[in-house]
C-alpha cells in the first residue's frame, strides 16, 4: 500500500502537527449566575460545579478566570419573585444586581469581555421572554422593552449584547436603539437559532425563571428543522448582528455547520445546561472518563464549525489543564 493514513497517527509528536482543530482559552466563554446579596454562593443543584454569585464573590470567581486566561463571561441574574412583573421593570434599575454586576466586572476587570442576556423571562412575572397579554406573546410589543434593557446594559458597560428572546426582528431594533445613543460599538451577539429544547431545565432551576404557564414553542425554534435556521440567520445578518449562536450545541451539530458554510459571521455555540448535566451524571456514576468526554464534545462542536462556544465546562477545563 503506498498510502497508509496510520503513517501520520504514529507518534503524539506528528499527531499534534496534523491536528486540524484546536481548543484555546479564547475559544470559551464562561456563564455565570448572579444572586442578591453579600458573600453568598449557592451551588445549582441540578448542575454540580455551578453556583450563583453575589456580586463580592462573582468578582473573584472572575479573577479567578481571568488568571487562567479565561476572559469572556455571560452574566445572567437570579431575579427575586418579589421583583418580577409583566414588563421586567427590574431590569432597568441600576441599582439592581444585574446592572451593578456589569458595572463592577467592567470597573475591575476593563480587559474582560462581558456578554449579557437580553430577554425579558428572568424578570417577568410570566417567566416568557415575551410581553403576555391574554396568553399571547406580543412580538412588536416586546421589542421596545428589549431596546431599553440594550441601553441599560450598555450603559453600564456591556461589551457584548446577547438577545436570547427569538422575537421577529429584535436585532436591528436593538441595533438601530444602540446607534440612536451613540453605542455604535456595542456588538450583537444573537441568538439565532434557540430551539424549543428539552436540555435547558438545569438553566432554569439556576435563574428560577421557568414559565408560569404554556411554554415557549411560538417563539423558539422546532428541533426538527434545519433550513428555518438559515431564514432566521439572513435576517439576523441583515438587521446588524455580529455574532450568530446556535442553541443547544451538541445535538445541532449540523445546525452551527450549516450556519458556517453559508454566513461568514463568527458563530457561537451554547454548549446548554442540561448537556452539562447529563456529562456529569454520568461521571459521577463512573460511567465516563470526565476530562476526555468533555474535550471531545467541545471539540466536535469546534470542528462542526463553532468559532465560540458557551460553556459551563470553561473553567475546568483550563484549570485541570485538558485543553
Amino acid at each position: 500500500m503506498l498510502s497508509r493514513p496510520r503513517r501520520n497517527r504514529k507518534s503524539q509528536v506528528i499527531r499534534d502537527m496534523v491536528q486540524e482543530n484546536h481548543l484555546r482559552a479564547s475559544d470559551l466563554i464562561f456563564p455565570l449566575f448572579i444572586i442578591d446579596g453579600q458573600n453568598r454562593k449557592t451551588e445549582v443543584s441540578s448542575m454540580p460545579g455551578i453556583y450563583r454569585y453575589s456580586i463580592d464573590l462573582l468578582l473573584k470567581e472572575v479573577e479567578s478566570c481571568m488568571n487562567l486566561g479565561l476572559k469572556a463571561f455571560d452574566l445572567f441574574p437570579n431575579i427575586e419573585e418579589s421583583k418580577k412583573d409583566k414588563v421586567a421593570t427590574e431590569s432597568l434599575n441600576k441599582d439592581g444586581i444585574y446592572l451593578r454586576a456589569i458595572r463592577e466586572v467592567k470597573k475591575n476587570f476593563p480587559e474582560a469581555c462581558v456578554i449579557t442576556d437580553v430577554a425579558m423571562d428572568p424578570y417577568s412575572s410570566d417567566g416568557h421572554d415575551g410581553l403576555v397579554e391574554n396568553g399571547e406573546i406580543l412580538n412588536d410589543e416586546t421589542l421596545e422593552i428589549l431596546a431599553k434593557m440594550s441601553l441599560a446594559h450598555a450603559e453600564a458597560g456591556a461589551d457584548i449584547i446577547a438577545p436570547s428572546d427569538m422575537m421577529d426582528g429584535r436585532v436591528g431594533y436593538i441595533r438601530e436603539a444602540l446607534d440612536g445613543q451613540g453605542f455604535k460599538n456595542t456588538s450583537i451577539m444573537s441568538y439565532t437559532a434557540k430551539y424549543a429544547s428539552a436540555f435547558y431545565g438545569p438553566f432554569r432551576d439556576a435563574l428560577e425563571s421557568a414559565p408560569k404557564f404554556g411554554d415557549k414553542k411560538t417563539y423558539q425554534m422546532n428541533p426538527a428543522n434545519q433550513r428555518e435556521a438559515l431564514i432566521e440567520a439572513a435576517l439576523d445578518v441583515e438587521e446588524g448582528a455580529d455574532f450568530l449562536m446556535v442553541k443547544p450545541a451538541l445535538a445541532y451539530l449540523d445546525v452551527i455547520k450549516v450556519l458556517k458554510d453559508n454566513f461568514d459571521l463568527p458563530i457561537a455555540a451554547y454548549n446548554v445546561s442540561g448537556e452539562y448535566a447529563m456529562i456529569k451524571s454520568a461521571v459521577q456514576k463512573g460511567w465516563l472518563e470526565e476530562g476526555r468526554t468533555i474535550t471531545e464534545i467541545l471539540m466536535g462542536m469546534k470542528r462542526a464549525g463553532a468559532d465560540v462556544i458557551l460553556t459551563y465546562h470553561a473553567k475546568e477545563v483550563l484549570e485541570k489543564g485538558w485543553i
